[in-house]
């Protein structure tokens, strides 16, 4: 079916698009700031949130599509934009812990339609998609501590996906990985050519959109009742820790760095 235009025109300030597919089955929430490789800054991110409630809560929606505008899905978190304010890096990090708990707890099943880069921020919102799709040269992965940074936030999902062994081997080493790599381990769901990762996740969109709508539900929340998705208090405990190791001199000072270089 074709797709229906996006639900309402974006505006200049618009840095989420939201576009419905077949009907509105399908919705996909498309990240819209591409100059700055779609890093998740506090609007984006608040608009983000608003663009999950609203899919999250429609009855006609059956699938949800996160995706990212230009040639990268997400390049992290833009921590540039609070350097010199240590306490709204701490917001940006809840507010980013609370974006990842309502992707995963849709009743909806969602996918992460990845091109180009998923870095820190980005591939942990990949990871706490159901379905992932990226292709071979994709560059994903947490390189949060080469910046003095603690992934705690993206840490429980992480687990949940690949296991403790594994994901303590990710965040601990740091930097990132291939797309192909990636799927080797379990990080991604899905591979496919870059040219085509935009219609492989709308296919997938569709084989789920055949299943029973309650029984989707109810399965993701009791999936998530099993994996600990369900838990506040470990991921509230994240994201403080997140907020806190930021603000400290080790960071500061190698995020500076890192700023000045790039």
């Amino acid at each position: 079916m074709p797709d229906s235009p996006p639900s309402s025109p974006p505006s200049p300030s618009s840095l989420v698009t939201t576009i419905r597919h077949d009907d509105g089955a399908v919705i996909e929430i498309r990240l819209n700031r591409p100059t700055a490789r779609n890093a998740l800054n506090q609007e984006i991110l608040d608009q983000l949130r608003s663009g999950m409630g609203v899919a999250a809560n429609d009855p006609q929606v059956r699938a949800i599509i996160l995706s990212g505008e230009g040639k990268a899905f997400c390049a992290g978190m833009d921590l540039r934009a609070v350097r010199n304010t240590p306490e709204k890096m701490g917001d940006l990090l809840m507010t980013l812990s609370r974006l990842m708990r309502e992707i995963r707890r849709a009743l909806q099943p969602t996918i992460a339609c990845v091109q180009g880069a998923a870095i820190g921020g980005g591939c942990g919102l990949m990871t706490v998609c159901d379905f992932s799709i990226t292709h071979a040269s994709a560059k994903i992965g947490y390189p949060e501590v080469d910046l003095g940074v603690c992934p705690a936030v993206v840490a429980p999902w992480l687990v949940r996906r690949l296991g403790a062994g594994r994901a303590r081997q990710l965040l601990l080493a740091g930097g990132t990985i291939k797309g192909r790599d990636g799927f080797q381990i379990g990080l991604v769901s899905h591979l496919a050519d870059l040219d085509d990762l935009h219609d492989e996740a709308m296919q997938l969109a569709r084989d789920l959109v055949k299943g029973g709508r309650n029984a989707i539900a109810v399965t993701k929340n009791w999936l998530n009742e099993l994996d600990g998705s369900m838990e506040d208090a470990i991921l509230d405990k994240a994201a403080k820790i997140s907020a806190d190791i930021v603000q400290q001199e080790e960071a500061q000072t190698r995020l500076a760095k890192f700023f000045d270089r790039n």
